[in-house]
């Protein structure tokens, strides 16, 4: 046995060397994997308080590291088209209060890791947009009289770190009415995602997307 490793000691050193390659790059893979992790921004969109309508819009940053918030909106998509309104610096009517206050104010600004930002209710986004592109809506109901209100989308624009491009965030919200009449004024409903996570958009071919977001934010009101 002895003579035959003595034969062979240079191809069982080849083979040894080669499996001590493998477990070096199997740990060097595991190593790059939680390095992409904690480097991957992780932004989540979801609803708090409530599923009624009424419930508030949240957005939280689970990111490792702080991100800055340069863009919140919202976007209706009905039967004829999308609308979408700027909620960065919406302030609900009904809290004047807190119009003094910078952390109401404004959405935009540095959210560390583990915050988060409480938008407004998902009513008064819908309310918001149908304000903003003139669309007759029923508060109450959220019901617009000539056309089908299908989704309500949230998208989110920010910077991560020291990344040199802006991440984008979304996640789109389902009214399901609870009465079987969809006509009916009084019926209530629920704010249902549409998916089980916040899609996020970071790459650099998603760059043109982003840049589309913010030009489609109505302008000069």
């Amino acid at each position: 046995m002895l003579e035959w490793l003595n034969h062979n000691s240079g191809a069982l050193s080849a083979i040894a060397s080669f499996f001590t390659l493998i477990v070096w790059l199997f740990y060097a893979q595991l190593l790059y994997l939680n390095f992409a992790r904690q480097r991957r921004p992780r932004i989540i969109i979801n609803r708090g308080r409530s599923k009624s309508p009424d419930g508030m819009c949240l957005i939280s940053n689970m990111s490792s590291e702080a991100i800055f918030v340069s863009n919140v909106m919202g976007v209706l998509h009905t039967s004829k088209g999308e609308y979408t309104c700027d909620l960065t610096d919406y302030t609900r009517s009904e809290n004047r209060e807190e119009e003094s206050n910078e952390e109401h104010a404004t959405r935009q600004g540095p959210l560390d890791s583990g915050d988060y930002h409480q938008v407004c209710s998902f009513r008064e986004i819908i309310d918001h947009a149908a304000e903003e592109h003139k669309l007759d809506i029923d508060r109450s109901s959220l019901i617009l009289s000539d056309e089908t209100l299908r989704m309500l989308e949230i998208r989110l624009v920010a910077i991560y770190g020291n990344e040199d491009r802006p991440v984008g965030a979304y996640r789109c919200f389902m009214l399901e009415r609870s009465d079987l009449d969809p006509d009916e004024k009084n019926n209530d409903c629920l704010i249902v995602p549409t998916t089980f996570d916040t899609l996020r958009i970071s790459r650099r071919w998603h760059q043109k997307r982003i840049r589309r977001w913010l030009d489609s934010l109505p302008r000069g009101r």
